[in-house]
Order: structure tokens, then sequence, then C-alpha cells
């Protein structure tokens, strides 16, 4: 399998440094009044909210990074990486169409692409092989698509019942989506480092 390049790591590691952080940053922003436990992240964006550029800056940025990771996870099957892809340009959408008090169609449907292809990816780019990285095996990947799915039903209700816990659930929901593809970068990057050991260790003019 060809490897993950190293800008690969730094895209993925990137996605989720933006999304948490850019969240973390925009919700000190906001007056005291401000109850993210309910609150969903997208009310960060709307013109209402202070400085409201931080969010957006931040869906973009990690929708970028979601495309380049795309683009360097070469271990993985293609569909799952076009759906990846997909996700990061969704998220760009997201960041192109912000929120409004009353609600944006636009930003509600860029949003739930980007939720899906996020718990979607991983049931087109796994593996089969004994060499197949951890990461992209049938069995971790499923398990992978189970847990995010639980967690997007838990989102869903606290957002169906108007639940107190909302924002925390979306916070929870989004950060996951976004650790998964650092995880599976990471799995991949592994094997192709202790290759590279190996053959450090062989004496010079061997072959195999």
């Amino acid at each position: 399998m060809r490897p993950v390049p190293w800008w690969g790591v730094v895209s993925a590691g990137a996605a989720l440094v933006f999304l948490v952080g850019g969240c973390t940053l925009a919700t000190a922003l906001q007056p005291p009044s401000f109850n993210w436990l309910a609150s969903t992240v997208s009310t960060l964006t709307e013109r209402e909210a202070a400085d409201p550029w931080v969010m957006t800056a931040a869906f973009a940025v990690t929708g970028a990074c979601a495309m380049a990771t795309a683009l360097a996870l070469r271990p993985a099957a293609m569909p799952g990486r076009l759906i990846l892809a997909v996700a990061g340009a969704a998220s760009v959408l997201v960041a192109a169409n912000p929120e409004h008090v009353g609600g944006s169609p636009a930003h509600g449907l860029w949003s739930g692409v980007t939720f899906i292809a996020l718990i979607a990816w991983p049931t087109g780019a796994w593996r089969r092989g004994p060499s197949a990285p951890w990461g992209l095996r049938p069995a971790v990947s499923a398990a992978a698509v189970a847990t995010l799915l639980a967690i997007f039903a838990w989102y869903l209700m606290e957002l169906t019942a108007k639940g107190g816990m909302t924002g925390l659930a979306e916070r929870v929901i989004g950060t996951a989506e976004v650790a998964w593809p650092l995880a599976v970068v990471l799995s991949c990057r592994r094997p192709a480092q202790q290759t590279q050991r190996d053959d450090s260790r062989l004496p010079q003019g061997t072959d195999l």
C-alpha cells in the first residue's frame, strides 16, 4: 500500500485542533449568559454572536484539512476517501452559509451532509488482508461507524427535544468525527515507519 505522507498527519491533526480550539475560543468570547451546554455550535456563527468569524473560520479550515486528509489517505479505498472529501467540502459550505436567528436552510443542509459523510466514510474506506492498517480493517471501521451513529443519535434526540445538553452532544459528535480520521492516518503511518526501521537493520547489500 502507498504510505500516507507526513502532511496527511498534519492536516488530520490540524482539523481536530482547529475545530476544538475554534469552538472553545468562540465560546469563551461569548457573554456570561451564553449557555454552551444547550446552545448548538452553529449559534456561534450567527451575526448576533460575539466574534462570529472565529467559528466560521474554524469550520472552513477544518473542512479544508479534511479534504487534504482525504487526498493523503492513500491506503484507504477510494470510495471512503471521496466521502471524506465531500465532508470537508460540505464543512466549507457550512462556513459560507452561517446560521441566522430563526434558522438557515442552507446552513442546516450542509451541516447535515457534513455529519452524515463523516459518519459514513469508514464504510467505503476499509481494506481486507493482514497488511491492512488496523484503522482500515472492516471490524474496526464497523465499530467506529456504530459508535459515531450512537453519539449522533444522542445529538438528534437532544436537538429534537430541545434538551439542555444539545450543545454538549453536538460538541462530542463533532470531536469524535474529526478525531477518527486522525486515528486512521496514524494507524496507516505506523506500518510504514516499522518497515523503515526493519530495513535500516538489514546489513548493507542484503535484499529481501
